[in-house]
């Protein structure tokens, strides 16, 4: 009898749990699951929405109210930083990753709860450098970072960051962001909360950027004041929002100390650093690797003579990805090639053009064509997760990037060495299609030599032969 009573008690207790679950559960994620319907009868490729001009270059922004966009939960946005300009401090309430399309320069990104781990000193016993001006006083910050083309940089949701242009050439900066990502609590908006400047707020209203503000413009100056134990007329040059924009042109040419100028003793090591300064956090976040550089042939991970080349960054090659849920892919077909049909399993793809052009073409999962455009420079579009696409490059040749919103991604190739078609057994193929065994043979092997990059076809080269 008290066996049937505690029998009845539990099952009493996982009824009313399955109760509560059930009525909690839709209200807990109604948002994301209305933000996020994927029901797409076309997708289009996209220029910039948005163009904020600033005194020392341009910020161009896609926009992410787009329904391929919020499908994917992703958003972009492109900075153009003329020679001696700086992109303004700021940080963003999702995490991003960075590509260097063009130039070179600095990036500076300061992790939360981190100490300086870069000193310059100055007196008898500080060393000369070349990137440190000797009229400066002494200076302490985090890792300044020299990049260039090809990198990547990985940029945690919340970290300030900021970018000089030391160059002589426009640095051409291209950010995806992933909105959708759990390190966002927020909605599916582009949220850039600037530490100076910001954009005035009657250019806010011409230009729509009602969020490329600055944060300090929401405090009391007397408040700021006592909190920083700073002048009153110091605080009002932080709340300043400026005509000069997003990113500024400098008025001296700007020195930082890195490990490519200074003697390497003179970048404080966490393990030397005296034990009160020490927060825990050291040998974690305030050290991971963040960048990476996706230019460079022979760390291609899919390479073709004839057809090209496809270097891939996961957590496998930048272990903080690992935590980000994300990665990127950087591709370049040689002309007339083509990259194999195929989809994505885990992620939604955002794929950005650098050069070139290509046809691409997209299906949704009910068998529609949703995309067939011929891509060239500048143009981004989205790839859903589990929508098949396929690719041709033209003429020229097609270069691009892909941001994936998966930390190891992976692809179900239709066309192939690693087709699905080589999986499946001979007789089944014979009666899915109706077709004859040989038929099934070609079926199965067709481009068995061949895994993601197609070279030129046969009648493909006949073609380019009789034109020449």
């Amino acid at each position: 009898m008290a066996t049937k009573v505690v029998v009845g008690i539990l099952l009493c207790l996982l009824a009313f749990k399955s109760l509560v679950s059930g009525v909690q559960a839709p209200e807990r994620h109604r948002f994301r699951e209305e933000a996020q319907q994927c029901r797409l009868e076309r997708i289009q490729a996209r220029l910039p929405s948005r163009w904020i001009e600033s005194e020392g270059g341009i910020t161009q922004v896609w926009n992410e109210a787009n329904e391929e966009f919020q499908c994917a939960g992703v958003a972009a946005f492109r900075n153009i930083i003329r020679p001696n300009s700086l992109s303004l401090p700021k940080y963003h309430s999702a995490p991003m990753l960075v590509y260097i399309e063009q130039g070179e320069g600095f990036l500076g990104l300061d992790f939360p709860g981190c100490t300086e781990t870069y000193e310059a000193q100055s007196g008898p016993f500080s060393r000369s450098s070349r990137r440190i001006r000797g009229d400066k006083e002494e200076d302490k910050h985090q890792k300044v970072r020299k990049v260039c083309r090809g990198d990547m940089i990985v940029i945690p949701a919340g970290t300030v960051q900021w970018c000089h242009n030391d160059g002589g050439q426009d640095l051409v900066v291209v950010a995806f962001m992933d909105l959708n990502n759990d390190d966002n609590q927020l909605d599916l908006r582009v949220r850039s909360s600037y530490l100076a400047s910001g954009v005035p707020r009657e250019a806010r209203r011409r230009a729509k950027a009602d969020d490329l503000v600055n944060i300090f413009s929401g405090f009391n100056p007397e408040f700021l004041a006592e909190a920083y134990n700073i002048p009153l007329d110091l605080v009002k040059k932080m709340q300043e929002e400026r005509g000069d924009g997003l990113i500024v042109k400098c008025d001296e040419e700007m020195s930082f100390m890195t490990p490519e100028e200074e003697e390497e003793e003179l970048s404080e090591s966490p393990f030397s650093r005296r034990e009160e300064d020490s927060n825990g956090l050291e040998e974690t976040i305030c050290t991971a690797r963040v960048q990476h550089n996706m230019n460079t042939q022979k760390e291609a991970d899919v390479y073709s003579r004839e057809a090209g080349r496809v270097n891939i960054l996961n957590q496998l090659k930048l272990p903080i990805l690992r935590f980000m849920g994300m990665s990127a892919e950087k591709g370049h077909l040689f002309a007339n090639a083509e990259y194999n049909l195929h989809w994505s399993m885990t992620d939604h793809r955002l794929a950005y053009v650098i050069d070139g052009e290509a046809e691409i073409e997209i299906a949704d999962d009910y068998g529609n064509q949703v995309f067939k455009e011929r891509v060239s420079r500048g143009n981004m579009f989205v790839i859903p997760q589990f929508y098949p696409s396929f690719a041709r490059a033209g003429q020229q040749g097609f270069e691009w990037i892909t941001f994936k919103t998966s930390n190891q991604p992976m692809k179900s190739p239709v066309v192939g060495y690693t087709s699905l078609f080589r999986a499946l057994p001979l007789q089944l193929l014979e009666q899915a299609f109706q077709i004859t065994t040989a038929e099934a043979q070609q079926l199965k092997q067709t481009r068995n030599q061949h895994t993601f990059l197609f070279p030129p076809s046969t009648s493909t080269r006949e073609v380019l032969l009789e034109k020449e």
